[in-house]
């Protein structure tokens, strides 16, 4: 179990981190909404890069690792950057088809249709990418038998509505070698989530595999459901 307190210094660190990059921003003197996208991309960048070279045992695993996580990031800012949200379903089967692993085949996928804002879809984005390139290096999808099931919903709770998703991996074993029992996949989704989404994300490393629960409000400044209007505010 990961202690609260290092939790609460890795937060820290990311918030300064984004302090610096504030200031470089403020002080070049570039637009607002400009700033505020480069700020939320490159921020999130340096920390890939960054806890990418921290974790990987050797040079080929930090650049195959990096290339993995950059090439995640920049396909949902593409996608957000054109479409001005990204759908929760899609993110999730596109991450899953980039190693081959089909809806239907190897993979359940299962929740109301959902719309994410650019800055919380980058970070589910790369939550999924660590799961999904854990499951495939680490998990069910390296053995023929193995398979995903990821599932959410959207509950109203008495402080306001809830998105639960839950990660399930069936027919693998762990790993010790799994990045998700140490190392920058954990931080992504325990760290990188409780900051940038409120989320409270709990792991569980069953005999078959690992159970991802991952519960955040889902207010409007994350997303809504897709029958639901925009927000003429963001538009």
């Amino acid at each position: 179990m990961t202690n609260p307190g290092d939790v609460r210094d890795r937060l820290s660190a990311v918030e300064a981190d984004n302090a610096r990059l504030r200031r470089l921003l403020d002080e070049a003197g570039v637009a607002d909404n400009l700033r505020h996208a480069l700020r939320d991309t490159m921020a999130l960048v340096r920390r890939v890069m960054w806890r990418s070279a921290e974790t990987s045992r050797d040079v080929e695993s930090y650049v195959a690792h990096l290339e993995g996580r950059l090439d995640s990031l920049m396909r949902m800012r593409g996608r957000t950057d054109a479409f001005g949200e990204a759908d929760l379903h899609l993110l999730i089967t596109e991450e899953l088809m980039f190693h081959l692993v089909r809806e239907g085949e190897r993979a359940v996928i299962e929740g109301p249709s959902l719309r994410l804002r650019p800055k919380p879809a980058q970070a589910m984005a790369m939550a999924m990418h660590e799961l999904v390139s854990n499951a495939v290096e680490h998990g069910p999808l390296d053995v023929p038998a193995g398979a995903v099931e990821v599932r959410w919903q959207v509950e109203d709770e008495a402080g306001g509505r809830m998105l639960t998703l839950v990660w399930t991996e069936r027919g693998g074993a762990i790993d010790p070698d799994s990045a998700m029992q140490h190392g920058f996949g954990r931080e992504v989704l325990e760290t990188l989530l409780a900051y940038e989404l409120g989320a409270d994300t709990s792991l569980v490393f069953a005999p078959s595999g690992l159970r991802c629960t991952i519960r955040l409000p889902f207010t409007d400044r994350i997303g809504r459901i897709a029958q639901d209007p925009p927000d003429p505010a963001e538009g």
